[in-house]
Protein backbone atom coordinates (compact mmCIF):
# COMPACT_ATOMS: atom_id res chain seq x y z
CA UNK A 1 0.00 0.00 0.00
CA UNK A 2 1.10 3.48 -0.49
CA UNK A 3 -0.78 6.40 0.69
CA UNK A 4 -0.89 9.51 -1.53
CA UNK A 5 -0.66 13.21 -0.38
CA UNK A 6 -2.32 16.01 -2.54
CA UNK A 7 -0.10 18.53 -3.89
CA UNK A 8 2.72 16.57 -2.43
CA UNK A 9 3.18 13.22 -4.06
CA UNK A 10 3.82 9.55 -2.55
CA UNK A 11 4.25 9.60 1.64
CA UNK A 12 7.91 8.65 2.43
CA UNK A 13 9.23 8.97 -1.49
CA UNK A 14 12.11 10.79 -2.24
CA UNK A 15 10.49 13.09 -4.66
CA UNK A 16 7.87 14.10 -2.48
CA UNK A 17 6.77 17.73 -2.30
CA UNK A 18 5.45 20.95 -4.28
CA UNK A 19 8.47 21.87 -6.02
CA UNK A 20 11.03 19.56 -7.70
CA UNK A 21 13.32 16.97 -5.78
CA UNK A 22 15.36 15.88 -9.05
CA UNK A 23 19.27 17.08 -8.45
CA UNK A 24 19.87 18.45 -12.37
CA UNK A 25 16.31 20.16 -11.68
CA UNK A 26 16.83 21.56 -8.25
CA UNK A 27 20.19 22.50 -9.29
CA UNK A 28 18.70 24.63 -12.28
CA UNK A 29 15.65 26.34 -10.27
CA UNK A 30 14.78 24.93 -7.19
CA UNK A 31 11.30 26.95 -6.86
CA UNK A 32 10.14 24.73 -9.77
CA UNK A 33 6.89 23.01 -9.86
CA UNK A 34 6.88 19.32 -9.37
CA UNK A 35 5.66 17.28 -12.16
CA UNK A 36 7.19 13.87 -11.32
CA UNK A 37 5.34 13.64 -7.68
CA UNK A 38 4.10 9.74 -8.99
CA UNK A 39 6.16 7.56 -11.58
CA UNK A 40 3.79 5.29 -13.08
CA UNK A 41 4.30 2.04 -14.90
CA UNK A 42 1.95 -0.18 -17.75
CA UNK A 43 2.65 -3.65 -16.16
CA UNK A 44 3.16 -4.83 -20.75
CA UNK A 45 6.69 -2.84 -19.75
CA UNK A 46 7.62 -5.88 -17.78
CA UNK A 47 6.52 -8.38 -20.03
CA UNK A 48 8.17 -6.61 -23.04
CA UNK A 49 11.62 -6.44 -21.48
CA UNK A 50 11.53 -10.09 -19.98
CA UNK A 51 11.03 -10.64 -23.85
CA UNK A 52 13.92 -8.96 -24.76
CA UNK A 53 16.18 -10.87 -22.23
CA UNK A 54 15.94 -8.32 -18.64
CA UNK A 55 14.37 -9.86 -15.24
CA UNK A 56 12.70 -6.33 -13.92
CA UNK A 57 10.18 -6.53 -11.60
CA UNK A 58 7.57 -4.20 -10.62
CA UNK A 59 9.11 -1.71 -8.20
CA UNK A 60 12.50 -2.13 -9.65
CA UNK A 61 12.28 1.28 -11.77
CA UNK A 62 11.72 3.44 -9.29
CA UNK A 63 7.65 3.48 -10.16
CA UNK A 64 5.41 4.03 -7.37
CA UNK A 65 2.48 2.37 -9.38
CA UNK A 66 2.40 -0.40 -11.71
CA UNK A 67 -0.67 -0.47 -13.84
CA UNK A 68 -2.00 -2.93 -16.37
CA UNK A 69 -4.36 -2.85 -18.99
CA UNK A 70 -4.14 1.16 -19.14
CA UNK A 71 -2.10 2.87 -22.09
CA UNK A 72 -0.15 5.25 -20.00
CA UNK A 73 1.80 5.97 -22.77
CA UNK A 74 -1.05 7.26 -25.39
CA UNK A 75 -2.78 9.33 -22.67
CA UNK A 76 -3.24 12.79 -23.11
CA UNK A 77 -1.02 15.40 -21.02
CA UNK A 78 -3.78 16.37 -18.09
CA UNK A 79 -5.31 13.00 -17.73
CA UNK A 80 -6.80 12.42 -14.72
CA UNK A 81 -5.92 8.81 -13.37
CA UNK A 82 -8.21 7.60 -10.61
CA UNK A 83 -6.59 4.98 -8.35
CA UNK A 84 -8.37 2.74 -5.98
CA UNK A 85 -11.39 4.24 -4.41
CA UNK A 86 -10.02 7.79 -3.63
CA UNK A 87 -7.05 8.75 -5.12
CA UNK A 88 -6.79 11.24 -8.35
CA UNK A 89 -3.39 11.63 -10.15
CA UNK A 90 -3.19 14.18 -13.41
CA UNK A 91 -0.84 13.11 -16.18
CA UNK A 92 2.00 15.69 -16.83
CA UNK A 93 4.08 13.78 -19.10
CA UNK A 94 6.72 10.57 -20.12
CA UNK A 95 9.76 9.94 -17.59
CA UNK A 96 12.64 10.31 -19.18
CA UNK A 97 14.92 7.45 -18.40
CA UNK A 98 18.65 7.71 -17.25
CA UNK A 99 22.00 5.75 -17.54
CA UNK A 100 21.21 4.75 -13.90
CA UNK A 101 19.15 1.87 -15.48
CA UNK A 102 22.20 0.94 -16.87
CA UNK A 103 23.96 0.43 -13.12
CA UNK A 104 20.76 -1.91 -12.65
CA UNK A 105 21.12 -3.92 -15.50
CA UNK A 106 23.55 -3.20 -18.49
CA UNK A 107 21.08 -2.15 -21.65
CA UNK A 108 18.36 -1.58 -20.24
CA UNK A 109 18.39 2.18 -20.75
CA UNK A 110 18.19 1.28 -24.30
CA UNK A 111 15.71 -1.12 -23.77
CA UNK A 112 12.97 1.43 -22.72
CA UNK A 113 13.62 3.76 -25.54
CA UNK A 114 12.65 3.06 -29.19
CA UNK A 115 11.87 4.99 -32.66
CA UNK A 116 8.80 5.55 -34.39
CA UNK A 117 8.53 5.34 -37.94
CA UNK A 118 9.02 9.13 -38.48
CA UNK A 119 12.36 8.39 -36.58
CA UNK A 120 11.52 9.96 -33.19
CA UNK A 121 12.66 9.06 -29.25
CA UNK A 122 9.58 6.87 -27.94
CA UNK A 123 10.11 6.60 -24.28
CA UNK A 124 8.24 3.72 -22.49
CA UNK A 125 9.40 3.64 -19.12
CA UNK A 126 6.12 5.65 -18.18
CA UNK A 127 4.07 8.42 -16.79
CA UNK A 128 4.60 11.18 -14.17
CA UNK A 129 1.87 12.32 -12.86
CA UNK A 130 1.17 14.77 -9.71
CA UNK A 131 -1.71 14.26 -6.68
CA UNK A 132 -4.82 15.60 -6.91
CA UNK A 133 -6.43 14.01 -4.39
CA UNK A 134 -5.24 11.80 -1.72
CA UNK A 135 -5.57 8.61 -0.70
CA UNK A 136 -4.42 4.95 0.25
CA UNK A 137 -3.71 2.82 -3.32
CA UNK A 138 -3.57 -1.22 -2.95
CA UNK A 139 -2.42 -3.80 -5.22
CA UNK A 140 -5.01 -4.70 -7.05
CA UNK A 141 -6.90 -1.36 -6.98
CA UNK A 142 -8.25 -0.61 -10.24
CA UNK A 143 -7.56 2.23 -12.32
CA UNK A 144 -9.58 4.06 -14.39
CA UNK A 145 -8.31 6.87 -16.65
CA UNK A 146 -10.63 10.33 -17.31
CA UNK A 147 -9.74 12.31 -20.41
CA UNK A 148 -9.15 15.74 -20.10
CA UNK A 149 -11.31 18.38 -22.69
CA UNK A 150 -9.77 18.27 -25.97
CA UNK A 151 -8.01 19.08 -28.09
CA UNK A 152 -5.65 16.79 -26.81
CA UNK A 153 -1.72 17.47 -26.02
CA UNK A 154 0.37 15.10 -26.49
CA UNK A 155 2.90 13.38 -23.61
CA UNK A 156 6.45 15.09 -23.35
CA UNK A 157 9.32 14.15 -21.24
CA UNK A 158 8.88 16.36 -18.13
Amino acid sequence: MIRLLAGLGVEGDAHLGATVKHRSRVARDPSQPNLRQVHLIHAELFEELRGAGFEVAPGQLGENVTTSGVDLLALPTGTLLHLGGTAVVEVTGLRNPCTQLDGFQQGLMSAVLDRDEDGAVVRKSGVMAVVRTGGEVHPGDPVTAELPPEPHTPLRPV
